[in-house]
């Protein structure tokens, strides 16, 4: 990590973006290349093979190890193969425990991919009893999302590493939600921060990618052999994508934040909205973390509709075919706004009883809240909902 440079926009904007040396170029060039030259047998200027390293994307890796506060990043093809990259650091036959409000991807990874190698215990993270009585003798990570997907709840990453330490596991924290702009898990004790780079990170809904952070060096390197030994890479196009949406981050999220903040008192207001989950509106202990955690709220909001539980799916169908500036789409964290359906979408992975035991009903709607003008997208959702704003 460069400590020269302090600001967080600088570094995203220059922590290893060198002007190209042979050329000058200001910025990182796409190095589209397989293999690299050598001088002779055993002499190279530090880069073999495609798989092993490329100069575009270690400027990436680079610049997201400066922004996380941590001394090596990895990036990958999505954020799922980072996620997947995490899990195979562990012994065969290893136990998990993970936060019951998570993204369905990482379940679906969980529970049909290693599923014959390693146990799962999933469990509210606000309940440090829940999480002691989890600990097993072969248990080897705790995997937290903070915010969580989708009902952005915020658990206190300080308090969790200290009991995880204690039994001797490594802490994961997926900061796809927060980004490295508004939170930095690593600083919050930490060992492993996994990103979604697709997200907010690239920022434009252009590319894939995910990454990993660490500080320990031995950790590094066992994730350094996989990247390579595995090849779930980055291509140097979508690096590039990636390093120039990084450059704009701390000003979209700035933008997503405001807007979402507006949004959700919005919604909280609505005689058709049910319940509104939001990190701004936060009171108590929840509003305390956010404090010592986050600097800012972000761009996500879920929101449950109100009405007839048995009609709810209907209902959902309804209003989210009114939608106009909002598109019905996966994904989140781009500059345009985005709705979604947990239920049937993120999270359709995770069987139904499951889904609803853990709050993810039918009614459940979810906004990756764009950098649009806010009163256009006030109107969307009224209209959508049915009434003015």
């Amino acid at each position: 990590m460069d400590t020269t440079l302090h600001g967080f926009t600088t570094r995203a904007i220059h922590v290893g973006q060198a002007p190209d040396p042979a050329t000058g170029a200001t910025i990182v060039p796409i190095y589209a290349t397989s293999t690299y030259t050598q001088e002779s047998l055993g002499h190279h200027k530090g880069f073999e093979y495609g798989r092993g390293d490329n100069p575009t994307r270690l400027a990436l890796e680079t610049a997201l190890a400066s922004l996380e506060h941590g001394q090596h990043a990895f990036a990958f093809a999505s954020g799922i193969a980072a996620c997947d990259v995490v899990v195979r650091l562990l012994p065969a036959q290893s136990h998990i425990i993970a936060g019951h409000d998570l993204y369905g991807g990482v379940y679906r990874l969980f529970q049909q991919v290693h599923h014959d190698n390693h146990r799962v215990t999933y469990v509210d993270l606000s309940d440090s009893v829940q999480l002691i009585n989890a600990i097993r003798s072969d248990t080897k990570i705790l995997w937290v999302e903070t915010p969580t997907n989708p009902l952005l709840q915020v658990y206190d990453i300080e308090k969790l590493a200290e009991v995880a330490h204690a039994a001797g596991l490594l802490v994961v924290v997926d900061n796809t939600f927060a980004s490295p702009y508004l939170q930095n898990p690593l600083r919050h004790g930490a060992d492993i921060v996994v990103h979604s780079t697709t997200k907010y990170i690239g920022g434009h809904s252009d590319v894939l990618g995910g990454a990993i952070v660490v500080n320990d060096d031995q950790l590094a390197n066992r994730i350094k052999f996989l990247q390579n030994a595995a090849g779930a890479i980055i291509g140097p196009f979508e690096a590039w994508l990636t390093l120039r949406g990084l450059k704009t981050l701390a000003l979209r999220m700035e933008r997503h934040t405001v807007n979402a903040m507006k949004i959700a008192e919005f919604l909280q207001e609505h005689p058709r909205v049910r319940q509104v989950y939001y990190p701004g509106l936060s009171k108590g202990e929840a509003r305390e973390i956010l404090a010592r955690q986050m600097k800012g709220f972000g761009g996500m909001i879920s929101f449950e509709l109100g009405g007839d539980a048995d009609h709810a799916l209907e209902t959902a169908r309804t209003v989210l075919a009114r939608f106009r500036l909002f598109s019905l789409a996966e994904s989140l964290g781009g500059v345009e706004s985005l709705v979604g359906h947990p239920a049937t979408m993120t999270h359709a992975a995770i069987p139904r009883a499951v889904r609803e035991s853990r709050g993810i009903r039918d009614g459940l709607i979810r906004l990756s809240v764009g950098i649009e003008d806010v009163e256009d997208l006030l109107a969307d959702i009224a209209q959508a909902l049915g009434g003015d704003h």
